[in-house]
């Protein structure tokens, strides 16, 4: 059994030890205070919604494992305009924008799709936010619904299934894909990309070469949660934006770290091996059976 812990930071929008007034009301009402695109909370079921922003993956660090947690005050926004747009150029954002490819077929839906215009509304250029959570393994539900029986006697979660982040499978299954298909296809239209990640996932991840701002196709946006302990509330804090090359970047995420060959013709040796010393004794032929050969 687990020890007993907590993996549980904000939910529906608030710490867990915050019972005030605000945060009872966001959890009574299933509420996500992070423009979602309706006012509730629709993670994983719109009827049912699992209210959890954000995980405890060491000791007062959450992780955020909710994309819509980005939106806070729509900084994520601001920072990958300054990037994709000269200065005092007139923008606004567009989310969840569908993609297609030469063929017609779709190719995804852009996070954030910032776009440019003049003044009479003509759109003068565009480029993209993607923004990406940290995929969790084990159960959060479990611990979640405890939590909501009675919020103030919560102590912790023990059980099975004990929450963690996934970066192994957030990077290989979403991010990893993402930028193969949809960046791709902004790459090739020359078009500026932004990547709104979590600091400690992007800790995970390759060590990308980086390039001066004025050089990159892709801005990495870092952000952290840092608690206000008056309002007792997590906010989202810029941490760190790092520059880099589409191409080098990709070829970095996607590309494995091979272990030694030596090793794996070890593996493939024992295996054989195995094979061998269990594989069957060679069946008697009938002319065994019959006693000698035919004089």
């Amino acid at each position: 059994m687990e020890t007993m812990t907590n993996p549980l930071a904000e939910v529906f929008g608030f710490p867990i030890n915050n019972i005030g007034l605000e945060a009872n009301r966001s959890r009574d009402k299933k509420l996500c205070p992070y423009n979602n695109k309706v006012p509730n909370c629709t993670k994983d079921k719109a009827t049912d919604p699992l209210g959890v922003c954000s995980i405890f993956e060491e000791r007062d660090s959450p992780t955020i494992i909710c994309p819509i947690r980005f939106r806070q005050d729509w900084i994520i926004a601001e920072d990958a305009a300054n990037f994709l747009f000269p200065k005092k150029t007139a923008w606004t954002s567009l989310t969840e924008v569908r993609l297609k490819d030469g063929n017609g077929q779709a190719a995804g839906n852009i996070d954030v799709v910032l776009v440019s215009y003049d003044s009479s509304g003509k759109v003068l250029d565009f480029g993209s936010l993607e923004v990406q959570a940290v995929y969790i393994s084990g159960n959060i539900r479990n611990p979640f619904n405890e939590y909501l029986k009675n919020q103030t006697k919560y102590q912790g979660w023990e059980g099975k299934n004990y929450p963690r982040a996934d970066y192994l499978s957030s990077s290989r299954k979403r991010l990893a894909p993402q930028m193969i298909y949809k960046g791709g296809i902004f790459k090739t239209w020359e078009k500026k990309q932004a990547v709104a990640l979590h600091k400690t996932f992007y800790s995970t991840l390759p060590e990308l070469p980086e390039v001066s701002e004025e050089e990159a196709d892709i801005a990495w946006l870092l952000y952290d949660l840092v608690l206000d302990e008056k309002n007792n509330r997590f906010n989202l804090s810029r941490y760190k934006t790092i520059y880099t090359k589409f191409g080098s970047a990709l070829q970095k995420i996607t590309t494995t770290n091979a272990g030694q060959v030596d090793d794996f013709m070890r593996v493939l040796q024992e295996k054989l091996d195995e094979h061998f010393s269990n594989s069957p004794p060679d069946a008697p032929t009938l002319q065994d059976m019959l006693g000698g050969t035919d004089q």
